[in-house]
């Protein structure tokens, strides 16, 4: 009986939390946009560097979410958009986040999203004026996305009051319910080259909607500039857009370990290449900026990296 006490003590310290399997969970979005893809590719990377690591991917419905969930332990990795991820660590109710999420690290700056403001050609929408008693998608509720439709309407002089209907739904939704004449416009914001999008241009005439200069200057927030979607990016598309551009951001919780934080943000430059076959907006993935800039502090892990390749 002693001999059979012992072996179990042995046992039990050999099955130390050190021995334990690591769990990697990549928290992206939806499945027709560009975070989803890109995580699974991350998730291939990871499981190269660290077999011994359990490796998944989750849809979700993206920035704020993902960040809420980071924040409670759920997840090791996240996209997110740049102003989503600023006002979560500072606490801003309006945006969703009732108390700051101060357990959120910064792994790398990644692509800019563009706002992709998609409308019928029926409905006789070509400027954000045009919007006005209009049915419109502005994104799942508290969603990145549904941030940037409030920011934009606002510096544009508009509100949700002004339009005619209002939808909040994730991409595929709305790409179909104005396949199907039953919205008239929607908001993505994305990498260029999204799926939802293609899938529009290709099934009806579609017109992307402008957003001068002077609108993104009113919005005021850092996160966001001005962009261009050019010309025949999407199927009958055949001038540059002028649109917002809003900075993406891979996160981390300071929770996970410098060693595996590390890890996963060395694997990743390693492997851009596999980021771009995954989509192609990870070719404007830059490694000299992706230390920098962010309104969240990085993790140790992540400036272990970007020290060590001299990019800090």
């Amino acid at each position: 009986m002693k001999l059979r006490t012992v072996l179990t003590v042995l046992l039990l310290s050999l099955a130390s939390p050190s021995m334990a399997a690591e769990f990697i969970n990549v928290l992206t979005g939806g499945t027709s946009g560009v975070y989803y893809p890109l995580g699974v590719a991350l998730t291939q990377i990871y499981g190269k560097v660290m077999p011994d690591a359990k490796t998944s991917v989750q849809a979700t419905k993206a920035s704020a979410e993902n960040l809420n969930l980071l924040q409670a332990g759920r997840g090791e990795v996240a996209f997110t958009l740049g102003d989503t991820f600023s006002e979560a660590y500072k606490g801003n109710e309006e945006a969703g986040f009732k108390t700051p999420l101060d357990k959120l690290r910064t792994l790398a700056a990644i692509y800019p999203n563009y706002i992709h403001f998609l409308a019928s050609a029926d409905s006789g929408i070509a400027t954000l004026a045009d919007l006005k008693g209009k049915r419109v998608s502005v994104g799942a509720p508290k969603s990145g996305t549904e941030l940037n439709s409030r920011y934009i309407l606002k510096a544009a002089g508009m509100s949700y009051a002004d339009l005619g209907k209002i939808e909040y739904l994730g991409y595929a939704e709305s790409v179909e319910l104005i396949k199907n004449r039953q919205l008239d416009a929607t908001l993505l914001s994305s990498g260029l080259g999204v799926a939802a999008v293609r899938d529009l241009a290709t099934a009806i005439k579609m017109v992307v909607v402008p957003i001068p200069a002077e609108v993104v200057t009113k919005i005021g927030d850092p996160s966001y500039s001005s962009g261009i979607i050019p010309a025949n990016t999407y199927n009958g598309q055949t001038a540059d857009v002028p649109t917002v551009a809003v900075q993406n951001y891979l996160v981390t919780h300071s929770g996970v370990s410098t060693e595996t934080v590390y890890k996963m943000t060395k694997s990743m430059f390693e492997n851009l290449d596999a980021m771009a076959a995954a989509h192609a907006a990870a070719k404007a993935i830059d490694k000299k900026s992706a230390g920098k800039g962010s309104p969240v502090p990085l993790h140790p892990g992540a400036e272990q990296y970007y020290k060590e390749a001299g990019l800090l």
